[in-house]
């Protein structure tokens, strides 16, 4: 009767041994291709079936040093060199970047949200595709812009919810990564592009040129071009 292991895995090469050979002496050398047979089935027996590798945590914890060489890399040409207090000063806007992150992740993400924020798991696309352009836009009936103007009680679930940092702080960066990666696809493959631009360019118009909220979305549709018109040059 064959084992367990054999039911699941079994043999490449069968092999038995027939009635009345010699016993097998394990510690010495095959003398002729049945008994090399027999020695690899012996030792392949002894090798147990599941093996874990003893690893010392406590390494694993100390900070790893990366050492990266530079031998290919050519040196600047004399005046395109950044100054060392250039140099000095992106590393402090850095660091402060970075300590306020994290401050803001800390606070946010003690904070209770809504109970209509519902946050989709991470392999739901078609989740997050609802969540953060809401149902309309999803479905296809309607412009976000539209939603929001027209309905005096703003519903989330229905327009998207904005990146609100009570939100975005939940989430880890790879999470944030493959949502970005999801609405860049979803906006490529259904031509999202050309109602956003034209939402940002109807917005822009009625918004106070002083106001400094849509110059970031002026700069896109003046790069980009409305939608049926050639992008500027």
């Amino acid at each position: 009767m064959k084992s367990e292991v054999e039911e699941l895995m079994p043999r490449l090469l069968p092999f038995e041994f027939a009635a009345g050979t010699e016993e097998l002496d394990p510690k010495g050398p095959p003398r002729n291709p049945q008994e090399y047979l027999r020695q690899v089935q012996l030792e392949a027996s002894l090798c147990p079936e599941v093996v874990v590798a003893q690893i010392d945590p406590k390494k694993l914890q100390k900070k790893q040093t990366v050492n990266a060489s530079v031998a290919g890399c050519h040196a600047a040409p004399l005046g395109f060199c950044p100054s060392l207090s250039w140099q000095q000063q992106q590393v402090s806007n850095f660091s402060a970047v970075r300590q306020s992150i994290t401050k803001n992740r800390r606070h946010w993400s003690n904070q209770t949200l809504d109970d209509n924020v519902m946050v989709p798991r991470l392999t739901d696309e078609e989740g997050w595709k609802r969540f953060c352009l809401g149902e309309k836009v999803y479905l296809g009936t309607s412009s976000c812009d539209a939603d929001a103007e027209t309905e005096p009680t703003l519903d989330y679930t229905k327009v998207g919810f904005p990146p609100f940092l009570s939100i975005v702080c939940r989430l880890n960066q790879s999470t944030v990564l493959m949502v970005l990666e999801i609405l860049i696809s979803w906006f490529e493959e259904g031509a999202f592009v050309p109602q956003l631009l034209k939402n940002m360019w109807n917005r822009s118009v009625r918004t106070d040129l002083d106001d400094g909220r849509f110059v970031s979305g002026l700069l896109v549709v003046c790069l980009t071009g409305l939608p049926g018109e050639a992008p500027a040059a």
